[in-house]
């Protein structure tokens, strides 16, 4: 059995105890198509926080992963969410949850990978065990939470969303083990929406600038640091969720979707993807001249949507449902 006959199978198995599973609960599950259900990670602060919030108004049932009792309990206390115990680098964990999913009934819509941590330093002077515990989250984190949800999002030809940062293109001293991991989270978004595509999955991944979140406060927490990780000053991520349930929504979804809160970290991020297209353009056998280097650009423009209006942040309250 070849591991495409072995894949399509176990999407047949799951679809099958997707049924069984909602045969044996139809007193609590809704009826076919009328919701959505989402599953969130993270969303016990910031980012994650705002697009369960933003999902759930829209009408979506999400399904918000945290680890703490106290968040757990603040989730659930919104209306069209239900918590789920979900730490990312726990193997019990993501099995514990794809089993609570499969038998609420629902299905699953969507996946938006949202857990992340941050470590602050320099490169070489982070610890093995920091750089190892920011990858088990921010790239592992994904990985592990995507293949097991995979089966069920193939079922519903749904959409995966993986939250990336600015940080992916850019780089700099200090936050070097956290860019590394988004710039690999590039990769994973590329890579998955190829494998998937056969399966009528979307694939997309949003880049946020800098905006409100704890990532950088929990940092500093773990590694024992004072006098940093306020990031009050910045905008809070509104713009994002509203950016994320238009990846979920839209009948044809980008792949990137990069959201900042001023038109300066547009720039410098656009501008840092032009200087590596130059950097990797010069000086070798095969190299371009600037003619054939701008119709390589028109080209790829023409494909391009035009520009778009900020993302619209407020929203009509929608009916609840538990």
């Amino acid at each position: 059995m070849n591991h495409v006959v072995a894949f399509v199978f176990m999407i047949t198995m799951v679809v099958a105890s997707i049924n069984t599973a909602a045969a044996a609960d139809s007193a609590s599950a809704p009826a076919p198509n009328v919701q959505k259900a989402v599953l969130v990670t993270g969303a016990s602060t910031g980012i994650g926080r705002k697009i369960t919030e933003r999902l759930a108004k829209e009408g979506y049932f999400v399904y918000a992963g945290a680890r703490k009792d106290q968040d757990l309990k603040d989730l659930d206390a919104i209306p069209n969410v239900r918590s789920l115990r979900l730490d990312v680098t726990s193997a019990g964990d993501i099995a514990a949850a794809v089993d609570t999913v499969m038998r609420a009934g629902r299905g699953l819509y969507a996946l938006v990978n949202n857990a992340g941590v941050g470590v602050d330093g320099r490169l070489t002077d982070t610890k093995e065990e920091d750089f190892h515990f920011l990858m088990d989250v921010n790239l592992y984190g994904p990985y592990r939470v995507t293949k097991a949800f995979s089966p069920l999002i193939v079922a519903s030809k749904g959409r995966i969303t993986t939250i990336g940062s600015i940080s992916g293109i850019l780089t700099g001293p200090n936050s070097g083990p956290y860019s590394m991991s988004k710039h690999a989270i590039e990769a994973f978004a590329d890579v998955l929406a190829a494998e998937m595509a056969p399966f009528g999955v979307r694939v997309s991944v949003v880049e946020p600038g800098n905006y409100n979140s704890e990532i950088a406060r929990s940092a500093a927490r773990r590694m024992g640091a004072t006098g940093f990780g306020d990031r009050s000053r910045f905008k809070e991520p509104d713009e994002v969720a509203a950016v994320v349930l238009q990846a979920l929504s839209e009948a044809n979804p980008k792949r990137r979707y990069m959201i900042t809160p001023n038109q300066r970290e547009a720039e410098i991020t656009i501008r840092k993807a032009i200087e590596v297209l130059v950097q990797l353009n010069e000086g070798q056998p095969y190299t371009y001249d600037r003619d054939a280097l701008v119709n390589m650009l028109d080209e790829s423009l023409a494909t391009a949507r035009p520009r778009t209006p900020a993302p619209i942040v407020a929203t009509p309250p929608a009916k609840d449902s538990k």
